[in-house]
């Protein structure tokens, strides 16, 4: 019976996280594409490091 009273919240709360992050990705390629391009290069370079870290000792 709970279940039921919290599907919405819970449909909401998705849907409301995916299209924050769709907009994220908007504005950030609306900024420019060397922006975008830059900030993913970051990213994948901050994960391969903590990924050396981790496993790396």
């Amino acid at each position: 019976m709970t279940t039921r009273r919290y599907f919405p919240l819970a449909i909401i709360a998705f849907l409301s996280t995916t299209l924050m992050s769709c907009e994220l990705v908007k504005g950030i390629f609306k900024a420019g594409l060397w922006t975008g391009a830059i900030v993913v290069i970051l990213v994948l370079a901050l994960i391969i490091w903590l990924i050396g870290r981790i496993f790396g000792g």
